[in-house]
């Protein structure tokens, strides 16, 4: 499995950015898919999901109406596409499949998200 996120940056707030995350090494089409972040001082939290199909997802409430999840089975990659930034959105932002343990599973280097003014 290789996961490489990329697309971060930083951005003031209200303001957008897309990520990808390009993968390999498994079947990505019969994936579910998610995004985490893992803010300054802060456990990794999984913030949004996707099914293998693309038709299905689901949000935690801090991101909710802010956020979109998408993929493109075809490129084997997976997208987040963030709105309406916030400060506290600041964050490394991972892909991976739903459930990964921090210690023990296996993790892209991530992609650095910083919102500031």
């Amino acid at each position: 499995v290789q996961l490489v996120e990329s697309g971060g940056g930083w951005v003031q707030p209200g303001g957008s950015l897309r990520l990808s995350c390009t993968t390999s090494g498994f079947t990505f089409s019969r994936s579910v898919m998610s995004w985490y972040r893992q803010a300054p001082g802060k456990e990794r939290e999984l913030i949004t999901t996707i099914g293998s199909g693309g038709t299905i997802t689901n949000y935690v409430d801090s991101v909710k109406g802010r956020f979109t999840i998408s993929r493109d089975n075809a490129k084997n990659t997976v997208y987040l596409q963030m709105n309406s930034l916030k400060p506290e959105d600041t964050a490394v932002y991972y892909c991976n499949f739903p459930g990964r343990r921090v210690v023990g599973d296996y993790w892209g280097q991530g992609t650095q998200v910083t919102v500031s003014s």
